[in-house]
């Protein structure tokens, strides 16, 4: 009996010493997973900071990582701010040009139309 539960007991430590160095042999996150944390750091950044809970939240969240359009350039401009850690009013302006530039590319990439010339 007493050499059954020390064989138990030696299975069991081999068992769980091997499942520590499986927990420690990760691998690090593939660039595409990198860049998913980063936005996701990002949005929840941003949540906190303009103060959004429960329902109202999860919609939040769910457009800034969804990547609607005015969501993703808040969060590449709120990624960038934290990488160079800014804060308060630099933070604020920082974002401020961020999102002005983001949307200035938009705006000249958009069709030009002249109603006043005649059609042939």
């Amino acid at each position: 009996m007493k050499t059954k539960l020390a064989i138990a007991l030696m299975a069991f430590a081999f068992t769980a010493s091997t499942a520590f160095a499986a927990e420690e042999a990760k691998k690090a996150p593939s660039p595409a997973q990198k860049a998913q944390q980063d936005k996701m750091k990002a949005c929840n950044a941003e949540a906190g900071e303009k103060k959004v809970k429960g329902d109202e939240r999860k919609k939040f969240m769910s457009e800034c990582l969804g990547g609607k359009a005015e969501a993703a350039g808040n969060s590449a401009c709120a990624s960038a701010a934290a990488e160079k850690k800014l804060a308060g009013a630099a933070k604020n302006s920082y974002m401020k040009k961020c999102e002005a530039d983001a949307k200035a590319p938009a705006a000249a990439e958009a069709p030009k139309t002249d109603a006043a010339k005649p059609v042939k």
